[in-house]
């Protein structure tokens, strides 16, 4: 993009962020409702926690290809790819025959998710200015939180007393709009002068020539990931563990996220003003603190508390994980790299809800819960250590000494 052309965050909504909301509407749609379906056919709760996990799975086995796919065909052909897979897979979820095609179907949109959401990161990482940068993709990490939000709300209306898996239509209907979306966008300013300029090295002579960066930083992000997914379950399981009935749960869950959508553009604004580190860190402490709480909490209203704390961290750290694999990312292989970087996120992700769910059955549910704010104190110390040796974008010294501000 031109450094001479005024750039705006507005440019941004036709092809990035509004088919981001439309498409995680639809899958945020179905995942309440997958209980429901899978008893419908005869299975327990069990196989629908196991239905439910091929989501995230996918995403861990598609993470390096995604990248692959990517840098092959480029970020916005690998959008409207998985905008039509998400589409094939949740029609094929809709007339499934069995709860095993069912879980092959699911699996297909964990996939496909991998791979529009590493396309979006990897798109914003080329065509936004750096300065820029941070904003833009901590808005990426909002969108994704509100379709996510406004999904169950938008599947009941579709729903309305009528079979659960109408949510499936829905779904199918939300990611052809998403892709036909993209299709109709306009490229963003020097987008092509990227694609050019993008390489075709494999991805293990990417992982090889990388390792250290990986090895460092992108472990402390997937620590990251690991207590943002603990975070995911930890006050339902709390909950649980006080006698909460489910509505109050929920409730608390909800005060959570919705403090949790409200930070995304300032906290974006920070990074991109002052660094990643002046956000990085406060929010892991944050989410530290919050959690080192939770097991101290023997009341509704102490539960919905800490919730709002640990929203409150997770909230103001969202995007840092795509903002520090965009600063980091060699740009001949960006895609590639940051499938890369992807993996360790999303696998960290699904370690986070083990970790608890190993104190729970060594019986101290508030000893998983106390690993894990542990380890946060342990991410905001690498954090510390590891991005401004890999950043120029960690504080505003490591900027003046790359003769970035002035």
């Amino acid at each position: 993009m031109p450094p001479t052309e005024p750039w705006s965050l507005r440019r941004l909504w036709p092809g990035v962020y509004l088919p981001a909301i439309v498409v995680e509407i639809g899958i945020g749609a179905v995942v309440p409702f997958l209980p429901a379906i899978v008893t419908a056919q005869g299975g327990s709760l069990a196989v629908a926690g196991i239905l439910a996990a091929m989501l995230p799975v996918g995403h861990i086995v598609a993470d390096i290809p995604a990248g692959a796919l990517a840098g092959r065909i480029g970020d916005r052909r690998a959008m409207q790819a998985a905008c039509l897979l998400v589409a094939v897979a949740m029609g094929g979820a809709l007339v499934a025959p069995s709860l095993a095609v069912l879980a092959v179907c699911l699996f297909l949109v964990g996939c496909a998710d991998a791979v529009f959401g590493l396309a979006r990161q990897s798109y914003l990482t080329a065509v936004v200015p750096p300065l820029r940068r941070a904003r833009a993709l901590s808005t990426l990490g909002g969108v994704h939180r509100i379709g996510l939000f406004l999904g169950p709300f938008v599947g009941i209306a579709v729903v309305a007393g009528g079979p659960p898996i109408r949510a499936f239509g829905l779904a199918v209907v939300t990611s052809l709009i998403a892709g036909l979306i993209v299709t109709l966008a306009r490229e963003l300013p020097g987008a092509a002068v990227v694609r050019a300029a993008d390489g075709h090295t494999g991805v293990g002579a990417v992982l090889r020539e990388h390792a250290g960066v990986l090895a460092r930083l992108g472990i402390a992000t997937g620590a990251i990931g690991l207590i943002r997914g603990a975070r995911q379950v930890v006050l339902p399981l709390w909950g649980e563990h006080l006698g909460l009935d489910p509505t109050t749960t929920a409730l608390v869950f909800g005060i959570s996220g919705a403090v949790d959508m409200l930070l995304f553009y300032p906290a974006g604004k920070v990074m991109d003003a002052r660094g990643r580190l002046w956000i990085a860190i406060p929010s892991m402490l944050t989410m530290g603190v919050a959690l080192a709480l939770v097991p101290l909490t023997t009341t509704a209203t102490g539960l919905g508390v800490v919730a709002l704390l640990l929203g409150l961290g997770n909230g103001m750290g969202s995007g840092v994980v795509m903002t520090l694999g965009a600063d980091v990312a060699p740009p001949a292989t960006r895609a590639q790299f940051l499938g890369a970087w992807r993996l360790l996120q999303d696998t960290g992700s699904a370690g986070g809800p083990l970790v608890l769910s190993a104190g729970a059955a060594l019986g101290s549910l508030a000893g998983g819960i106390g690993a894990v704010a542990v380890l946060s104190l342990g991410a905001a110390a690498a954090l510390w250590r590891f991005v401004p040796r890999y950043s120029v974008h960690a504080n505003r010294t490591t900027r003046r000494r790359a003769g970035l501000d002035g």
